[in-house]
């Protein structure tokens, strides 16, 4: 998977949404950026939660997306991958095979 372009087709749906109907653009936005901000949880959890629900419903985008996130809030290579293992316990072989995705990601965003 290219992980990146998962990024890019994410940020493209934003930027679509945004001139075709700018009031679901700014509240989903403001929603997602409400609910993502630290709160009872860090940030950085909520990304890896965010993270675990993406493999479980085999999400590549999703797996893109919050994994750069989770990047971003400080998480680290070995939280990732635990997120991913916790997810295989708990939903079985299909979030098995999403790991690849999870690594992809992972390798793509690390050094960013």
């Amino acid at each position: 998977m290219d992980s990146n372009k998962k990024l890019q087709e994410v940020n493209r749906i934003i930027v679509e949404s945004n001139k075709d109907n700018k009031a679901f653009a700014s509240s989903f936005m403001n929603f997602m950026g409400t609910t993502m901000n630290s709160g009872a949880l860090d940030t950085k959890t909520k990304e890896l939660l965010a993270l675990a629900l993406g493999i479980a419903a085999r999400c590549e985008w999703c797996i893109s997306y919050h994994v750069n996130e989770a990047f971003k809030a400080g998480a680290t290579k070995k939280e990732l991958m635990e997120v991913g293992y916790v997810t295989v316990l708990m939903y079985g072989s299909q979030a098995l095979m999403e790991m690849n995705n999870l690594i992809d990601a992972i390798n793509q965003f690390e050094k960013q």
